[in-house]
């Protein structure tokens, strides 16, 4: 694959995803969500719901959403597979994500029918179900395609680092469209006729369309790389050590960041604060936040730098918590400071999934000449689904039940989450300790990088 050296076509390169991440935060904190009532303030119910009353029945939606997230882990492995071994006169990343995409378009639009707007039945219960499956699989086959040719499309670790650092500010971005644009909208337009708004941005993604060139690897011609088969390359991947530890500490990071995410809207609706308010103070300031984190992470290593992150998000958390019982003023300007505090954790926690699993797959190459990256990111989302699909499957729904008879004004069970989301964190933090020397080191800059 052709190397990309020019700073330029790395920010260029980087925006490809943003589209596409911003449909699965429409599906994952919007969509889910407003299949039902519960945790909304009446007056919200309009907006941030289908129909202002539940869709699918609450208890068999939660199994759903958990068995739909593990099978999104699941089939990450099989398509990771398929996109590493690919073999077409394009190569194999192009193909793979016009594969990935197509279905994925569908699928979000089809989430946005309403095939019984009677009310909680089985048949929309099974129908929200199926489709989310297929979303998330084709979601996974067509990110896990583009977060390979991480390893793939720069030479260096610095290039590796640069790329997932600009991506993260990428990630701010659809956050900042996600959390205070779309929320905003809200405020007088229904979710779905917003989530058609979305759908266009989708088309970012063809962005690597055009600047991935793969020469053809049809058997016979071009093909130097050793690509192994499904089960070796799974085998090869679980066995590497450093890789499976930090799939530890990534699980339950996964699992706090993914819980308030997906609850975000409840929180905010049932707290009184501002959500656009407190979104900004958290996003704005992270590409200057970034900086800090790498200059710690150049300095001090990774383990270091990781664990001031995931101090920092810990602490956010628990001051949300605590800001909840606030009222008038002091409710707004200390939840602005929160989101400050939280500014300090974000951009950092979304690029170590990139250039964490993206730096041991080239790793590997180097070392035995096996080129099989898409693998490491399959895994990586296995976990990650098995701990979202925990978080907004069965905690997040449970809180949103629990939520259902409580008053406008009184504390809500959904409060909890910010708290449920902070002890998470503080396991993922004492478990890195486990990681090994190589990764806990990792970044730190070597006297020849400084003199490129």
């Amino acid at each position: 694959m052709r190397k990309l050296t020019k700073r330029w076509q790395l920010f260029v390169y980087a925006v490809s995803a943003m589209g596409v991440n911003m449909l699965n935060l429409m599906m994952g904190s919007y969509l889910c969500s407003a299949l039902i009532a519960g945790g909304f303030e009446q007056t919200a119910r309009q907006f941030q719901t289908y129909k202002g009353y539940d869709l699918v029945i609450a208890g068999v939606w939660a199994g759903f959403v958990l068995v739909a997230k593990i099978i999104d882990g699941i089939i990450d492995i099989p398509m990771a597979s398929l996109t590493d071994r690919l073999r077409s006169r394009w190569g194999r990343r192009r193909p793979s994500l016009i594969i990935g995409m197509v279905p994925m378009l569908a699928a979000y639009a089809a989430f946005l029918f309403i095939p019984n707007p009677s009310g909680s039945t089985m048949l929309n219960t099974v129908y929200y179900g199926l489709v989310l499956c297929v979303f998330y699989s084709f979601y996974t086959l067509t990110m896990v395609t583009y977060y390979a040719t991480y390893t793939e499309i720069v030479e260096t670790e610095r290039e590796r680092s640069i790329l997932s650092n600009v991506k993260s500010v990428c990630d701010i971005v659809y956050y900042i469209l996600g959390y205070v644009v779309v929320r905003a909208l809200l405020n007088g337009m229904n979710i779905r006729i917003v989530a058609l708004l979305v759908l266009p941005m989708a088309l970012t993604m063809l962005i690597p369309l055009f600047m991935i060139k793969e020469p053809s690897n049809l058997k016979g011609e071009l093909d130097t790389e050793e690509t192994p088969g499904l089960f070796k390359s799974l085998a090869y991947t679980i066995r590497n050590r450093s890789f499976i530890l930090w799939m530890l500490v990534y699980s339950f990071m996964t699992f706090g960041v993914q819980l308030f995410l997906g609850g975000i809207n409840e929180y905010f609706s049932s707290t009184g604060m501002s959500m656009i308010f407190v979104m900004m103070a958290s996003f704005a300031p992270v590409p200057f936040t970034l900086i800090l984190y790498n200059k710690l992470l150049h300095s001090r290593g990774f383990a270091f730098s990781f664990r001031y992150t995931l101090i920092m998000f810990a602490a956010g958390m628990l001051l949300l918590f605590g800001v909840a019982f606030l009222q008038g003023t002091a409710k707004l300007v200390c939840s602005i400071l929160t989101g400050l505090v939280n500014s300090f954790s974000i951009g950092s926690m979304f690029a170590v999934a990139y250039s964490i699993p993206s730096q041991l797959a080239a790793d590997e190459e180097q070392e035995t000449g096996r080129s099989h990256s898409a693998m490491y990111f399959a895994v990586q989302g296995l976990f990650a689904g098995v701990s979202t699909g925990v978080a907004t499957g069965l905690v997040l729904t449970a809180l949103k039940k629990a939520s259902e008879h409580v008053t406008d004004g009184g504390m809500s069970p959904i409060w909890f989450m910010t708290a449920i989301s902070a002890g998470a964190v503080v396991i993922a933090l004492m478990l890195t300790r486990f990681l090994p020397d190589s990764l806990k080191t990792l970044g730190i800059r070597k006297v020849d990088d400084t003199k490129e």
